[in-house]
């Protein structure tokens, strides 16, 4: 999120499908290295970029530090929190059965082991010697109440749509958990690295009911850092658990204070003068400003977040496949990265980043991406296909919120696109609440073609992704359906085999990719300001899963 007064909206995950222009700009430089990372600039006037791995080891432990958030939660409650301000809290203080770690891979947590004796069964093993932050000791009862928690109506988790393959979740010994599936499902453990495996007390559930994850009562659970105070419209508190388990991930600052901060120019403000130490989502129209400040340093890094324009109108002109293929060849994509993005970021090619093929075989991830169908910028061309398709002045309304520049940019370069292929664009403007609402109101949804969102996967896979897009999924806003596609997630999601999947995966990415449901417009790399006092994160879009905030302390 780049703002605060901006964005939230924009960034939700849509995880409650259980109910609920610019001048040209050649590509960004895009770097992988271990250890470095501040932007500087290109040859031919764009950003270049290093992504950053690991930002240098503290050399020591700090008393505290500060950090700025958007926006503040509604709550910490685990079940209900799916987005950036919530998840980057908890990621420190709630831990996982397993790790979504900064590098995208998934490693044990507090399951020291797991196996799949079946295809429908999981048995995890959980590592002995765990205490919650009230000091007792976590067992498997804990485990069973928090993952059945995800599956009760009456909790309305936010993550049902993880467990909905799951049967049951039993206690199978006094440290084992067994969990019971209806059929396999390639994506269900992978979940349980993200907020769907998380672990809390089960006697503070009990204890705490309706009221769990408020700012009276908090959260109970086993990460480096414990929930300490929050002040409602002001701060969140966390202070250093010294009985955490894991040495490695022990915390160097004794204390994190989370400020909320809405507007962007004080969040950059805050960072320069050093009333906070740092925060991630910078404004990208900050990125120069922070480039040359010499009150601390930027970095980016890995992120599985594309901006797309969700296509919720299937029944207008939009719904001619080749009208959205002429759409998307008509929009100034680098143009929207020069002046949108601070010249920051990718054009997308598909609604998923490169590196969720992680897992793949080389040579057929090879193969996936050098056969994408792709959408060059060439106005002609996209005039002369939305002519054939019948294009002649039909109105298109194009919903935006008055959130930041970036999204005012990006809006005006679709319109224009619009315009440019004979449609008649209207830009309707919503109230920041309103623009929520499209996200989960079908009735709010009505009469609005197109809205943006920066859409990002919770795990290594583009299946989360994908089975958000299958016929009658929450979050497929359009109501767009496709047998084929509909076949090829159902297949990647029912096999464990890694060259099945990831065919299976492959079919679902090209049919998506041809049809665009959704249109990719860019991705841009995860960002994150840290003070001239502190050092040791790991920039990742994994900061929303992983306790980041445990490795930074003192910068020498």
């Amino acid at each position: 999120m780049s703002s605060a007064t901006s964005g939230t909206p924009l960034y939700r995950r849509s995880r409650i499908r259980h109910a609920v222009a610019a001048a040209l700009a050649a590509a960004a430089v895009l770097i992988t290295t271990a250890c470095s990372g501040t932007a500087g600039q290109a040859k031919d006037g764009t950003t270049a970029f290093q992504l950053t791995d690991r930002t240098p080891d503290a050399t020591g432990d700090v008393d505290s530090f500060t950090w700025s958030i958007f926006a503040e939660p509604a709550s910490i409650d685990y079940a209900h929190s799916f987005d950036y301000p919530p998840n980057q809290i908890l990621a420190n203080v709630c831990e996982s059965l397993l790790r979504w770690n900064p590098d995208l891979t998934t490693s044990p947590n507090l399951a020291s082991s797991y196996t799949n004796p079946t295809p429908t069964t999981w048995v995890y093993q959980i590592r002995p010697g765990v205490r919650f932050h009230d000091g007792t000791t976590l067992t498997a009862d804990d485990v069973v109440a928090s993952l059945r928690r995800n599956l009760a109506p009456e909790t309305a988790s936010v993550w049902a749509y993880p467990f909905r393959n799951v049967k049951s979740v039993d206690r199978t010994g006094p440290l084992e958990v067994t969990v019971t599936l209806t059929q396999p499902d390639s994506t269900f453990n992978k979940y349980l690295a993200a907020s769907p495996g998380t672990v809390e007390s089960a006697a503070t559930l009990a204890k705490s009911g309706q009221d769990y994850g408020n700012p009276q009562t908090g959260v109970n659970c086993t990460g480096p850092f414990s929930f300490d105070s929050w002040t409602s419209g002001q701060s969140l508190t966390l202070k250093r658990f010294d009985d955490y388990w894991n040495p490695a991930l022990k915390a160097r600052s004794g204390q994190v204070k989370f400020v909320f901060l809405a507007d962007a120019t004080t969040r950059v403000n805050a960072f320069q003068s050093g009333e906070v130490d740092g925060g991630w989502m910078v404004p990208p129209n900050a990125y120069a400003q922070l480039r040359d400040t010499q009150a601390g340093t930027l970095y980016f890094g890995r992120n599985t977040t594309v901006a797309d324009e969700v296509v919720s109108n299937l029944k207008g002109p939009l719904g001619d496949a080749r009208v959205r293929r002429a759409l998307l060849m008509a929009v100034d994509r680098e143009g929207i990265l020069k002046a949108g993005a601070g010249g920051v970021g990718e054009v997308a090619h598909s609604l998923v980043t490169d590196n969720l093929w992680k897992d793949a075989p080389d040579t057929t991830r090879d193969a996936i991406l050098k056969d994408l169908p792709r959408y060059p910028y060439d106005p002609a061309k996209a005039k002369a296909l939305a002519a054939e398709a019948g294009v002649n002045g039909q109105k298109i309304v194009i919903a935006t919120s008055p959130l930041d520049s970036q999204t005012t940019i990006i809006t005006q370069a679709v319109a224009q696109a619009a315009t440019a292929i004979g449609l008649k664009p209207q830009i309707e403007s919503l109230s920041a609440e309103k623009y929520t609402t499209l996200f989960t109101d079908p009735a709010a949804r009505e009469g609005i073609d197109l809205f943006l969102t920066f859409w990002y996967t919770s795990i290594t896979d583009p299946l989360d992704m994908y089975g958000s897009l299958q016929t009658g999924a929450f979050s497929n806003y359009g109501g767009w359906s496709d047998p084929a596609f509909d076949a090829a997630v159902d297949k990647a999601i029912g096999t464990y085999d890694a060259v099945e999947h990831t065919a299976a995966n492959a079919e679902a990415h090209r049919i998506a990719t041809r049809e665009l449901p959704w249109l990719p417009l860019y991705t841009q790399p995860v960002s994150v300001f840290l003070g001239k006092r502190i050092t040791g994160v790991q920039p990742s879009i994994a900061y929303l899963y992983y306790p980041w905030a445990a490795e930074i302390g003192a910068k020498g």
